[in-house]
């Protein structure tokens, strides 16, 4: 399997982590989307889209978003709950993720490391709805050790990626101890 990916995307990182995990097999292939490296024609060929991450898969089949692709690679290991309704809640956090936090807490974080904004120039709204999406990280985590339960699944993976670096985003995580200990765990658990 090849990934196509950006090291400094949370949402490309997911995919190693879970690869890594797994034990699975990989050549990572770097992408610099910074300089336009998801938009030359070759890899416009792989993902029309212009996005990282994507898989090739052995059979030469190319995989992109995120979330579908940690969904197909873990498919039937112990990160996917076999329980039908806790796999669905698995799901709802994944989703969730990708419409309720990665566009706040990612989206603040680019532009003060990347664009080099300041946090009194971000968008207020992002920023309430950043705090927002921790909020309920929080009430969700100070009752279950992980986001669906007792153990890690898809659902943590996905939203570790970006809530661990929050900060970097102006986030302040001193009132969200369950989070922060989330993180510590899981951290763990992935051996990042």
């Amino acid at each position: 399997m090849k990934i196509y990916g950006d090291s400094n995307s949370g949402n490309c990182l997911k995919v190693k982590w879970v690869s890594d995990y797994l034990s699975l097999p990989y050549d990572w292939i770097e992408i610099d989307t910074m300089k336009g490296g998801s938009r030359t024609p070759e890899f416009l060929k792989l993902n029309g889209a212009g996005q990282v991450p994507v898989v090739i898969l052995d059979d030469g089949r190319a995989l992109a978003q995120s979330n579908a692709i940690i969904r197909y690679l873990a498919r039937e290991s112990d990160l996917v709950p076999h329980s039908p309704y806790l796999a669905a809640k698995m799901d709802e956090w994944l989703f969730w993720e990708q419409y309720s936090h990665e566009p706040y807490i990612a989206v603040c974080r680019f532009q003060i490391v990347y664009l080099k904004k300041s946090q009194g120039d971000l968008d207020t709204d992002k920023v309430k709805r950043g705090y927002a999406a921790l909020a309920l990280m929080e009430h969700q985590l100070h009752t279950t050790r992980f986001l669906t339960g007792s153990s890690m699944t898809l659902a943590d993976v996905a939203l570790l990626a970006y809530t661990r670096v929050a900060h970097e985003g102006g986030f302040h995580l001193d009132g969200y101890a369950s989070v922060r200990r989330w993180i510590a765990d899981g951290k763990k658990a992935l051996g990042i």
